[in-house]
């Protein structure tokens, strides 16, 4: 047997990208041997995910936290949570990725001292803050403070990595919840550069980096994108953005070594994507999705991380990450792939596609460029209300089937599925015990941090040191090192900070986004209409109002934009206040506006303790005639107990019919006034 020869034109095999699964949950403990039994099967770098509790800044034991601690990543509130984090892991020797944003310089002052404590080399520390609080604003919704203050932040950390930690990558421009958010790729690309001429301006002119050294920040700057199933055009996207990251750093900021102005990215295949109908079908988007990310090697990227196959279902298990794990490797080690230059170079339909993207996408960098840059285009609302109607115009594709979704509004007969034939175990729970032994965690922490082993100093001193130099102007990095050396909690600092910052509302965009579906006579979203209309006369008001809610921390706005939007479009007046509101907060609006019913969202898995609290207070406010609807990631067996409980309605991803829920929400609040069923169609 004669050894197989090289293919033709093969070359010595290109290294790898780095392999990562994004995982943390529950306590650092169980996030600790959940990352050494990962590396342990071959992943290459570590991708943490903390908790909403500990991106927006609250510690567990805060009511805006209730329902969320350790549920969609790691509660971290100080550096013993750290060390335990990344106990027996040496930080010196890891490629570490943190997804943080508004709490990214707390979360890196921890990891720095960790990394000290361990004896490393700070110098030699690599990884990545994602750091990116623009895209906070438009569709992920764990910013904290308003665009200035969150800007001087970045600022001042990539000012200090560049200094003391060059390996680091102090940001990760983040297009991939914009893409979430309804971005189509012109608009991914440029808004995600806008936000990077913001961040480069903002550090040219803060002084604090000399100019000869821009060449530094900008070859550390990194993007973490998103890959969808339009396999050519995302590969074509991944081209443009390299061509036009280069035309900007060499024009704009005069870089003149082409290893300093290359693009680096990471990326996260589309979770948007993924679907709870036949979600086996997952399996195949996730490997074309990362096919458009690796295969061009002109545009490949350095990081991948992939999302399991049962996403949409809740939070994926050990072997489920480990199977996302395995089609990586697959790709890496059997194929030849790594072999070849790039396959792509030459071909006249690729250059014409991509050429077309940059020139879309400086046309738009342009014009957001004329509005003041990226942060003024936040404030206005310009940004928001786009990604609202992209979005709006997307779900419209989906209900008329010009989107075709394999599962969902095509070929929908099935198989009974192996996969989920038990869901209780076809996902991993985290134990809602878990929340009482974290705060009680924080607690003890909090009494002891002075005392042995610790013999941390008082953080009172450090916390005042943290205002004194936010109202000044200097660098806040040191500040917030000494505020981890003296244990203080991700509460106290982002609470200091909050103090000399304040807090900032972003636009929902949902007032101004246009109609996404025509009210043409016969269609469904004109019966619809008409129901809101005979239902408003029998109840003798003008107009059915409807209360959009998101409780806790759940930041994920999408869905309640969207059937906010399709309310308001059939006729409803709708109350939307945005993200971030406790029950109380939801209960009173719902009585002083005199709403007709209550649409709560909630993506994060917090529902099965929130819902039930908003339900209680309508009833202690006498306001039971109200009907709740909830919607999100809810487990069949949660949305039974919803139900129970007295919930009217629940719907989860798989009911991607927004007018057929707003047609249902109408039907139950005819149900809860004693009105008979309407005849008209929906």
């Amino acid at each position: 047997m004669t050894e197989r020869q090289p293919a033709q034109g093969a070359r010595e095999k290109d290294r790898p990208w780095l392999m990562r699964t994004y995982a943390g949950h529950s306590t650092a403990e169980a996030s600790n041997e959940l990352y050494r039994r990962n590396l342990a099967k071959g992943q290459t770098g570590l991708s943490v995910a903390f908790d909403l509790p500990t991106q927006t800044g609250y510690d567990s034991d805060h009511i805006l936290a209730r329902g969320e601690v350790g549920r969609v990543g790691v509660p971290i509130a100080h550096v013993g949570d750290m060390r335990r984090l990344f106990q027996d892991i040496p930080l010196e020797q890891m490629n570490t990725s943190m997804t943080i944003n508004a709490t990214a310089m707390w979360l890196l002052a921890l990891y720095q001292v960790v990394a000290e404590e361990q004896g490393a080399d700070i110098t030699k520390l690599q990884g990545t803050t994602q750091n990116d609080i623009v895209k906070e604003y438009l569709s992920r919704g764990t910013h904290v403070f308003p665009p200035g203050p969150s800007l001087r932040l970045t600022t001042d950390m990539i000012a200090y990595t560049v200094s003391h930690i060059p390996k680091w990558n102090p940001i990760n421009i983040c297009s991939y919840h914009l893409q979430e958010a309804g971005a189509t790729p012109v608009q991914e690309i440029a808004y995600a550069m806008s936000t990077a001429i913001a961040v480069l301006d903002a550090v040219r002119d803060s002084g604090q980096v000399p100019q000869e050294r821009m060449g530094d920040v900008v070859a550390r700057i990194s993007f973490f994108v998103n890959a969808g199933v339009r396999f050519v055009e995302e590969m074509c996207k991944m081209r443009a953005f390299g061509r036009i990251w280069d035309r900007i750093t060499r024009e704009r900021y005069g870089i003149e070594n082409p290893k300093q102005r290359r693009f680096r990215y990471g990326v996260q295949v589309n979770s948007l994507g993924l679907t709870e109908a036949q979600p086996e079908n997952n399996v195949q988007r996730i490997v074309l999705e990362m096919l458009a990310v690796t295969l061009s090697k002109d545009a490949r990227a350095r990081a991948v991380q992939l999302p399991a196959w049962n996403e949409a279902l809740g939070l994926p298990r050990p072997w489920d990450q480990q199977w996302s794990l395995r089609i990586q490797q697959v790709l890496a080690y059997e194929s030849d792939l790594l072999e070849y230059e790039d396959i792509f170079e030459g071909s006249k339909v690729i250059e014409a596609k991509v050429d077309q993207l940059v020139e879309a996408s400086f046309a738009e960098i342009d014009r957001i460029q004329e509005m003041g840059g990226a942060m003024a285009a936040v404030e206005s609302g310009y940004l928001k209300s786009q990604l609202v109607a992209s979005h709006a115009e997307r779900r419209g594709r989906i209900e008329s089937g010009q989107e075709k979704i394999i599962g969902v509004n095509m070929f929908e007969g099935t198989e009974p599925n192996p996969l989920t034939a038990d869901l209780d175990t076809a996902i991993q729970t985290v134990d809602p015990a878990v929340e009482a032994r974290v705060i009680a965690s924080l607690q003890q922490w909090r009494d002891s941090r002075y005392q042995p082993p610790f013999n941390h100093p008082r953080p009172c001193k450090a916390l005042e040191r943290l205002k004194e130099a936010a109202r000044g102007n200097e660098n806040l990095m040191e500040a917030t090192l000494e505020c981890a050396r003296a244990g203080a909690t991700t509460g106290e600092w982002a609470g200091a900070l909050r103090e000399v910052f304040g807090e900032f509302r972003a636009p929902t965009g949902v007032s101004s986004a246009p109609v996404a579906v025509p009210v043409e006579e016969g269609s469904t979203l004109a019966l619809v209409r008409r129901k809101v209309d005979l239902t408003a006369k029998d109840l003798g008001v003008g107009k059915l109002r409807f209360l959009v809610g998101k409780p806790g921390l759940d930041g994920h706005s999408n869905g309640a934009e969207q059937i906010a939007v399709r309310a308001r479009d059939a006729g409803f007046e709708v109350v939307y206040q945005g993200i971030r509101l406790t029950p109380e907060q939801i209960v009173d609006a719902a009585v002083a506006e005199d709403v007709h019913a209550v649409g709560l969202s909630i993506l994060s898995g917090s529902h099965a303790q929130l819902v039930p609290d908003v339900l209680e207070r309508l009833r202690v406010a006498g306001a039971t005639d109200i009907p709740v609807i909830a919607g999100g990631i809810i487990p069949n067996g949660d949305a039974e107990q919803l139900r129970e409980a007295g919930v009217a309605a629940v719907f989860t991803p798989k009911d991607f019919d927004i007018t057929g829920i707003i047609g249902r929400i109408v039907d139950e609040i005819r149900k809860a006034n004693k009105l008979d069923p309407l005849e008209v169609p929906a």
